[in-house]
């Protein structure tokens, strides 16, 4: 069986409008009031400097190297500080640039430029940096089959936003959220009783519920590992195994012929990342790709008519 598919919100979105609308309006919402927490009563800075009707040309550049992400939400802010302005990308969300490089320029009037500048950063440069991020991990393993997954380990609020940038690195999207797979954790195996009882009550509250979600058990052992199979989930989570262990695990899994997914989790980073997906999982999640951001550096500049 193949990975495709089992991960990635696009696709969860594209079977589901309902979903694909709730974040489209979650990116609408969080733009606006990333504008208004700036802006509350106006710009006072540019409105005691800047004439209303000044017209000019912005530029917005690299400052070093990395995989710009964010264009379109950028894009996306400055229109929605005056739809009158015309924004050009030079380039595409994913590329590669050097410092010095130009990835966005505006022209219009300056006011409102400069309303949406720091916003239409803050928003670009957070998710170059998880795309820059995400792309040296995806990089450093391309030699295997494994995928690197990202987690719930967001800015709340900007989950949107830091799962999109994941995806413009070459990661992968896990679940968007606690409504779109059964995961079970350490916590709901202890509360069930047991990995078996956890696995058997998701399966018929999915079956009850027809639901079209995966089920997924975390295991923290190789007699976890024994019981899981046992119930044939769709994905099992190695959690905190060593690379040997996690290696065994493999081997445990494939020689059952089962059609089950191996995803290796905790303590993972790019010191020891290759060794994991040498092991043969499947999946590699890594948390600090969204939740210990570097920013990648980015300005603006302006330009008078």
């Amino acid at each position: 069986m193949g990975t495709e598919g089992f991960f990635h919100v696009s696709k969860v979105m594209m079977m589901n409008k309902a979903l694909a609308d709730f974040y489209e309006g979650c990116r609408a919402k969080a733009i606006m009031l990333a504008l208004e927490e700036d802006c509350y009563t106006g710009d006072i800075t540019t409105l005691a400097t800047i004439d209303p009707q000044e017209g000019g040309r912005a530029v917005i550049r690299a400052k070093e190297s990395g995989i710009v992400g964010g264009i379109a939400v950028a894009m996306q802010v400055f229109a929605a500080c005056d739809s009158a302005l015309a924004v050009v990308p030079h380039c595409s969300d994913g590329d590669a640039v050097l410092s010095g490089d130009l990835i966005l320029e505006l022209t219009g009037k300056l006011s409102p430029i400069l309303v949406g500048e720091r916003t239409a950063l803050n928003f670009m440069q957070r998710m170059s940096g998880i795309a820059t991020r995400t792309r040296s991990y995806v990089d450093t393993i391309s030699h295997t089959g494994a995928k690197i997954l990202d987690t719930r380990k967001t800015a709340p609020g900007l989950r949107y936003f830091d799962k999109e940038a994941v995806r413009i690195g070459g990661g992968v999207n896990h679940r968007v959220g606690l409504f779109d797979m059964i995961l079970i954790k350490d916590n709901h195996i202890d509360a069930s009783g047991g990995i078996a009882q956890a696995i058997l009550h998701a399966k018929e509250y999915r079956e009850n519920n027809e639901l079209d979600v995966k089920i997924e058990t975390e295991v923290r052992s190789l007699d976890e590992l024994r019981a899981a199979l046992s119930c044939r989930p769709d994905i099992i989570l190695l959690d905190n195994f060593t690379p040997a262990l996690m290696k065994e695990a493999v081997l445990n899994v494939r020689s059952t012929g089962l059609t089950v997914l191996l995803e290796a989790s905790g303590n993972i980073g790019l010191h020891n990342v290759v060794a994991v997906a040498e092991t043969g999982v499947d999946f590699i999640s890594i948390g600090e790709l969204t939740h210990s951001v570097k920013a990648l550096d980015l300005s603006m500049t302006i330009k008078l008519d």
